[in-house]
């Protein structure tokens, strides 16, 4: 079955238990797709990016840019970074998205991966500037180009939850799923076409 012949389609709750995410489906056209995909590769100011791992400094194959309300530096994934001001584009996205979702956000972390080789690993989005007591997280993420495997894991129990990422879809991680979850990203030598992906968040 040719999965790029079928959109997504809305569903509640992708997770079996112990958290939520969302799937909006395609919230804008092919065409609008393809012109924000067109704009941030040429217009945000991608780097690459740096994280600590187990005591370790890594510079990262795919590359990322931060904006936010400020000229926020975020502590995150053990490095200091430092956020741009809002692009004009981003910002009208981050307010479409927050009408869809009910949610402020003040940041987003645009992800560039190149080609499938490119990927991120198992990891929780569970840092302390994320999380405050009382506070649910919610973490939006809309993708564009390449079409990608995501995949969620729970930290405790046996079960594994597969999907695909198509260009103008948005989903929304919220509840305890960074508690008890972990997503990644998978690798695939087969796609040689960009993906972009916005994550909004609320940083404390």
């Amino acid at each position: 079955m040719n999965f790029e012949l079928f959109a997504p389609e809305a569903q509640a709750n992708l997770l079996p238990c112990d958290g939520i995410v969302e799937d909006y489906g395609l919230i804008l056209t092919p065409e609008q797709s393809q012109q924000y995909l067109r704009y941030f590769l040429a217009h945000l100011a991608w780097q690459h990016d740096e994280v600590i791992l187990h005591g370790q400094y890594y510079k990262t194959a795919r590359k990322v840019a931060w904006y936010g309300d400020e000229n926020y530096q975020y502590h995150y994934s053990g490095t200091i970074k430092q956020a741009h001001l809002w692009n004009p584009a981003l910002f009208r996205l981050k307010q479409h998205i927050e009408k869809l979702v009910g949610h402020s956000f003040n940041s987003c972390l645009a992800n560039l991966y190149e080609n499938g080789i490119q990927a991120v690993g198992w990891h929780s989005d569970d840092e302390p500037a994320l999380v405050k007591a009382g506070q649910e997280t919610v973490i939006a993420s809309l993708s564009f180009g390449a079409t990608r495997k995501f995949s969620f894991k729970h930290k405790h129990k046996a079960e594994k939850v597969d999907l695909l990422l198509h260009s103008g879809q948005l989903i929304v991680m919220r509840g305890k799923t960074q508690q008890y979850w972990k997503h990644a990203l998978m690798k695939s030598t087969k796609i040689v076409e960009p993906r972009i992906n916005l994550t909004f968040r609320y940083f404390f």
